[in-house]
């Protein structure tokens, strides 16, 4: 049985979450880390593209601003997402492809959407997959309302997913944020709630972040069939993380064009 590093529940901004994960990644590809499984959150809350779009077609920079909100550039692609501090845990899966079984990407998703389904379960709640189309990636869904999304990568044949697990949701604020086709804000919040839900509108009580957490822990270990280990960054992957954020991801040159120093 493979073991995995697993680094617990933590606390980034924008900038250091993106730079950590590809920081994982880079060492992951030169063999120099195992596979890794992270679980963190954003403070201040944050907006995230992907790789290839264009934020001031996507987000309201403004509201952004007056918010406090951060905006960031993946390297996966997928969409807009926003990473509300109170309302979200954030996953990342550093694997090589071939330790999954596959060097399907359809497939990679397919597995690691059947841990988080599992993690779900254990909570309470029974939860969809959904494949997605060309517009949109695969997703979760719990009585056809969307509950995790995710984006992806993969280099060298190693794959980087992030996704979102929704504890919470505040639609309005989220549609304060991200432009929804020519819809105001109000009507956009309003289509939400008929295509966004989050573990607690499915329980109806409040579950804390290290709750989720430990359960999606524990849904990767069955479905993979994986032992993890805690764990942390190396001093090389602090090294470059703390490079990437500074001179990649806290950028305007790359969070506006796509482009680095």
């Amino acid at each position: 049985m493979d073991t995995w590093r697993l680094f617990p529940l933590e606390t980034n901004n924008a900038f250091m979450n993106m730079a950590i994960d590809e920081a994982i990644l880079n060492a992951r590809i030169t063999g120099e880390v195992p596979n890794t499984l992270r679980f963190y959150r954003w403070q201040p809350s944050a907006v995230s593209i992907g790789k290839n779009q264009n934020p001031e077609a996507e987000i309201y920079l403004d509201a952004c601003k007056q918010l406090g909100v951060d905006v960031v550039r993946r390297i996966s692609g997928g969409g807009t997402v926003y990473h509300d501090y109170e309302g979200e845990v954030t996953y990342s899966v550093v694997a090589k492809a071939s330790d999954m079984g596959t060097a399907d990407i359809a497939t990679v998703y397919l597995k690691i959407y059947e841990a988080i389904t599992d993690a779900l379960r254990l909570l309470g709640i029974t939860s969809d997959f959904s494949g997605g189309d060309a517009k949109n990636c695969p997703n979760l869904t719990v009585k056809g309302k969307k509950i995790s999304g995710s984006s992806q990568t993969i280099t060298h044949s190693v794959v980087l997913q992030h996704g979102t697990i929704l504890v919470n949701v505040d639609l309005p604020r989220m549609f304060q944020l991200i432009k929804f086709k020519d819809l105001t804000c109000t009507l956009a919040a309003d289509i939400g709630k008929r295509k966004i839900t989050s573990i607690q509108n499915e329980l109806a009580h409040r579950v804390s972040p290290d709750t989720v957490a430990n359960a999606l822990a524990q849904g990767f270990k069955a479905i993979l069939k994986i032992q993890l280990e805690p764990s942390q960054l190396t001093s090389k992957e602090i090294e470059v993380a703390e490079k990437l954020c500074k001179e990649k991801y806290s950028t305007k040159e790359w969070n506006f064009s796509g482009k680095t120093v």
